[in-house]
Order: structure tokens, then C-alpha cells, then sequence
């Protein structure tokens, strides 16, 4: 394989030149190739070895790319914790191209670190190796959780020093999607005041993303509909984003931007661990509250499209807006349901209700979220007390306990739904530091490893299952910029 035998579209940049800044990635001191997702790879039709070797790796940084190739830095504006920025954009980051994968469907190749754009405002447009590490190892879970997710491909040290707090070493994301249109890429579009350019992003988006849609209208129930899965999904296995910007969601309903994300360990609504998010907005439980809110900025920037007359546009952004909670709400019980192993003839009332009192009973408890909900299949099949290991109220979790267990919960189809190994927080840090100070990518790799395939206990990964030790203590995220 060579640079020219690969195929980069550029249907964006041509659909929509408004929202394309032609640019080219900085040239790289010393590219070194850290980590590889050798099956992403091969599904885009990539070869593995050949992105192994020099030429592969320049593709992967940007400053080799194919012949016929056209990369752009996109255009996009964004609420940030609630204030509006008119003009975002890829201040560090490059769209190489679209390619397709072994089912056909068009993908992204996209690159974050590349260096500045026109859209950098003020940054150096650089990244360090600590957070894409992250990225790769959280995306990586994600998709071993079956949770709709931007994945990464390759994450290549530059050889650079990047000048954050402190000096580190510099890196490369290479990032694969559906695509990167964005509630900001539609702000950005409506921000213009070109009617024909908004038009013309719709019906990319819906013939990228969701051809059913007969209309625009329809294309904002089908955005809505899949973000109330996904947060549903992410509230489930106690993922908190930390940085629901406008800008970092998606419309395809995939999660993007692996900022200061973390998984929950003690279950607490009000967890937060990004270090700028000193009000709590984007705190764990805050999440579905948020997903509606930008959803409305979504219909904001649609309501051209809806109907010439404002109020009538309005009046069915807001209908379509109103089915994000009862679909989250769906989402959640049925996924509740599940992870309790409750059977299908169970009244939607008492289920939600036992999952509601459990959930009270950990937050009291400030009991691992991700190992309980194991232990407690464990206990389905009558051999553990999760009340005494999770240091739970005794009684109150026995009362509980006889209401679950009567209903004959099915343990086997708990463990299919609760995950064995997340990256825990302890895990991810120890990783990163063996990486970043020791060069030693073998914690990364291991830790990579369990989290791929989340669902099956395996020997030897102990360590891995087991919550954080009680000296870890408070835990912050970074968003890496």
C-alpha cells in the first residue's frame, strides 16, 4: 500500500466550501508511532503494517497525505458552558478526508494536534501525548461498551515539546467518525445569514446521517431521538463527558471530544471531574437536563426550515423538542431494566421504582457504580451480599433486596449489560504517567485491552475490576489545550 493507492473524498469541503478552510498539518520533528487500532484500520480498508511504516505514519500526522487529497480545517460556533462564541472552528485540528468502511459507509479520517488554523484563536493548535492517550483508551471503551463513539485510530508522538502548566511532549490524534457536523456546525451556518448555506447542511446531513428523514423537521426528531439514546447509554455505565459544549455534539449521535471525561466511580448525581467546570453544569447527573438544552439551540439555528412563519417554526421545534424526555426516559427504564435483569412482564412503575430506591441507596452509600451493579448478579445467583461489601444501609438495602429478588431476576442477561472493566480513573492516570514520564506504553496497552471486550471476566485482570484505592482521592480531568 502506498499514499496513492488511498482514496481521500472530500464531499464536505465540496458540498459546503463556507465551512471549509483548505490548510495543511505543521511539519512534525520526529513522528514516532505510540498506539495503532489495528482493526479500525483494516475495516477502512487501511493497511496496518503499511501505517507502521514511515510513510504510514506521515499519513497519520497529516504531512503525507495522498495525491487528490483536499484537507480543511471546519467551520463551527458553539455555546461553552453556556456563552455563545459565534466562530470556533478546528483551531488544531484538520479533516483529511472521508473514507469508507467495509460496510460502505462514509467515514471521516480527522486529526486533532496538527497544528494552528486560521480558526486557532491564540492557541498553539498543538497537543501533548497524556490526552490523546486518553481519547484513544476512553474511545476505545466506549466502543467496547457498544456506545455510539468517534474512535480512534492512531495516536503519534511529534517529537515536539508542548508548553502546557508544564512542558510535555507533544502528539498527534488521528480520529475516525460518521462525520464531524456538530449543533455548532448549524449555529455557524445560521450565524452567516446565508438561507441557501443552512439549506444545503441539512440535506448533508440528512444524507449522511438520516436518510429516512422526509424534511427538515424530521431530521431534527431524528437528532433528538438519537441523542436521548446516547446520554441515556452514557448515564447507564456512569460516563460523565464533562464538556457538553454545543460544539461537542454530534448529529449522527456519536460521542465526540474526550476532554475531561472520566467514569464515575462512587455514584453521586453531582459529580464532576473537569477541572474548569466550577459550577457543575455538566456534572453526571446534569447530562440528559444539558442534552436538551443544546438540542434547542439545534432547533434555534433550524427554525428557517421549519416554516417561513417564525411562530409556526417554533411551534413545531418545540413539539419535536418535547419527545428528547420521554424518550430518555424510555431509554433509561429499559436500560435500568436490564442492568437489574428484571423480566419483561415487570409493571414500567415498579421497575423504574426499584431502580430509583437503589440508585438512592448507592448515592447514600457512595458505592462503586460500576462494581456493585456486577456484584449484584453475583447475588442473583445467591452467592454475595453487595449491601456489606459496597457498605451500604443494611436494612434498608435487605427490604430492597427481597422486592428485586422476588421478581426473579436473570443474571446471566445482568452480565451481558454490566460492564466488568471500565478505565477507571486510577488505572487511566497510572497509564498515561508510565507513557508520558517513563515512556512505557504497556500500562496503556494492558489497560486497552480490558476495556475492549468490557462485558467478559477474564483471568489475570483483577486489578482491573477493582474500584479505586481509598488513597487516590479527588479526582480532576483536564481538557488537554
Amino acid at each position: 500500500m502506498s499514499t496513492t493507492t488511498i482514496a481521500l473524498g472530500d464531499r464536505f469541503a465540496r458540498d459546503l466550501p463556507e465551512l471549509a478552510v483548505p490548510w495543511k498539518a505543521e511539519a512534525v520533528p520526529d513522528p514516532r508511532l505510540l498506539v495503532l487500532d489495528e482493526a479500525l484500520a483494516a475495516d477502512l480498508g487501511l493497511d496496518p503494517a503499511w501505517l507502521r511504516t514511515d510513510a504510514g505514519v506521515r499519513l497519520l500526522v497529516g504531512t503525507g497525505v495522498p495525491e487528490g487529497a483536499a484537507p480543511v480545517a471546519q467551520a463551527y460556533a458553539g455555546h461553552q458552558f453556556g456563552g455563545f462564541s459565534p466562530r470556533l472552528g478546528d483551531g488544531r485540528a484538520l479533516l483529511l478526508g472521508e473514507l469508507t468502511d467495509s460496510r460502505g459507509e462514509v467515514r471521516d479520517l480527522h486529526l486533532k494536534g496538527s497544528g494552528r488554523t486560521p480558526f486557532a484563536r491564540g492557541g498553539d493548535g498543538l497537543a501533548a501525548v497524556g490526552p490523546m492517550l486518553r481519547e484513544y483508551v476512553v474511545s476505545r471503551a466506549m466502543h467496547g461498551l457498544g456506545i455510539p463513539t468517534t474512535r480512534s485510530l492512531a495516536v503519534v508522538a511529534t517529537g515536539r515539546t508542548v508548553h502546557r502548566e508544564t512542558p510535555l511532549p507533544g502528539a498527534v490524534l488521528a480520529r475516525v467518525a460518521s462525520s464531524h457536523l456538530r449543533v455548532g456546525t448549524f449555529q455557524y451556518a445560521r450565524g452567516t445569514g446565508n438561507a441557501d448555506l443552512l439549506r444545503r447542511l441539512a440535506d448533508h446531513a440528512i444524507a449522511r446521517h438520516h436518510p429516512a428523514a422526509a424534511d427538515y423537521r424530521a431530521l431534527f426528531d431524528a437528532v433528538v431521538a438519537a441523542q436521548a439514546s446516547l446520554v441515556a447509554r452514557w448515564m447507564l455505565v456512569g460516563f460523565v463527558h464533562g464538556v457538553m459544549n454545543t460544539d461537542n455534539m454530534t448529529i449522527s449521535g456519536e460521542t465526540i471530544d474526550y476532554g475531561p471525561c472520566a467514569f464515575m466511580d462512587a455514584y453521586d448525581p453531582a459529580t464532576v471531574y473537569s477541572s474548569i467546570d466550577h459550577g457543575g453544569r455538566y456534572a453526571y447527573g446534569n447530562q440528559p437536563i444539558v442534552a436538551m438544552w443544546n438540542l434547542a439551540r439545534l432547533a434555534e439555528a433550524l427554525l428557517p426550515l421549519f416554516d417561513e412563519v417564525e411562530e409556526k417554526a417554533i411551534e413545531r421545534a418545540m413539539e419535536s423538542l418535547e419527545r428528547f424526555k420521554p424518550l430518555y426516559d424510555a431509554a433509561w427504564a429499559a436500560g435500568m431494566r436490564a442492568k437489574l435483569g428484571l423480566p419483561a412482564g415487570l409493571d414500567e412503575t415498579v421497575a423504574v421504582a426499584l431502580a430509583e430506591e437503589l440508585l438512592t441507596l448507592l448515592r447514600d452509600g457512595r458505592a462503586d457504580y460500576t462494581s456493585f451493579f456486577r456484584d449484584l448478579a453475583t447475588a442473583a445467583r445467591g452467592a454475595a451480599d453487595p449491601a456489606r461489601s459496597h457498605l451500604l444501609d443494611l436494612a434498608a438495602f435487605e427490604q430492597w433486596r427481597e422486592r428485586w429478588y422476588a421478581t426473579g431476576p436473570d443474571a446471566d442477561a445482568m452480565d451481558r449489560v454490566n460492564p466488568v472493566y471500565v478505565p477507571r480513573n486510577h488505572l487511566v492516570e497510572e497509564a498515561l504517567a508510565a507513557a508520558v514520564v517513563d515512556d512505557d506504553l504497556t500500562p496503556v496497552e494492558r489497560l486497552v485491552d480490558a476495556v475492549s471486550t468490557p462485558y467478559d471476566e477474564r483471568p489475570g485482570l483483577d486489578r482491573y475490576a477493582a474500584p479505586a484505592p481509598p488513597d487516590f482521592g479527588a479526582y480532576r480531568t483536564f481538557c488537554g489545550t
